[in-house]
């Protein structure tokens, strides 16, 4: 095996603790691994190597997970979970902007997934940026 230094944010790796904690994964290193496994298996022909792989992802995604569900049939509401986990990443990292131009891109001003993205964007949004102009 290769050795890799990964760096990740305090917030990131408390909750990798709390999975290696709740017993889902043995260590933080067999998390780092399926984690990069599973998304090499996920956008490519990558055959995972990881001993008990299929084990790990049945425990970490129940076959009723939007994840696992039948191929081009998403679960009700998906696409909104998917939008709304990158609109509060850009919102933790500081990137305000990017997250409101991710939530303009999806829906109209005045659909109420915008109107709750944009709260929660305001969450994370410190006393030096913009406040978000209402659009007309």
């Amino acid at each position: 095996m290769v050795k890799s230094t990964v760096r990740f944010s305090d917030t990131v790796m408390d909750r990798v603790e709390e999975l290696v904690e709740g017993e889902t994964f043995s260590s933080k290193s067999e998390f780092q691994r399926f984690a990069v496994e599973f998304v090499l298996s996920e956008i490519d022909d990558y055959e995972p190597e990881m001993l008990d792989f299929e084990d790990v992802r049945d425990e970490v995604f129940p076959d009723d997970s939007p994840v696992r569900g039948e191929e081009g049939v998403s679960e009700p509401g998906a696409e909104f979970y998917q939008i709304a986990a990158r609109v509060r990443q850009f919102a933790i990292r500081g990137e305000i902007e990017t997250a409101r131009d991710l939530i303009d891109t999806h829906y109209p001003a005045t659909d109420p997934r915008s109107l709750l993205l944009d709260d929660i964007v305001e969450t994370y949004r410190t006393p030096d940026q913009p406040q978000a102009q209402p659009q007309e």
